[in-house]
């Protein structure tokens, strides 16, 4: 069993996107994503599928083009090859789930300006 908390030391950076991975289990790897309000992860795309839960707060999930409103609570997956972007509309906690074929380095990649 592997155990992490999403709500354990938060810190919403001003300057940039916090990204940190909670654990790896033999096929995922489970990553906090915290922003700021007005925080924005550019457009990009993933080499594999992902889901991606809004712990806390609200954010713009943009997908080939179309903004969808998302929610605390609210849980998507995304198939590989489809561009999104992300706007915090509020302080937001997110979780990502990548295959464990996928980089974190390619998110903190995007997460950069």
């Amino acid at each position: 069993m592997k155990k992490s908390s999403l709500t354990e030391n938060i810190t919403y950076n001003k300057n940039k996107v916090s990204i940190l991975v909670l654990f790896e289990t033999e096929t995922t790897k489970e990553i906090r994503i915290v922003m700021k309000k007005g925080q924005l992860m550019k457009e990009h795309k993933t080499p594999f599928p992902i889901t991606v839960e809004i712990f806390e707060g609200a954010i713009d999930f943009g997908v080939a083009g179309t903004v969808h409103k998302l929610i605390k609570g609210d849980l998507v997956s995304l198939e590989a090859s489809i561009p999104h972007d992300l706007v915090a509309v509020k302080d937001s906690v997110i979780r990502l789930t990548l295959s464990k074929l996928d980089t974190v380095e390619r998110v903190v990649k995007v997460s950069e300006k």
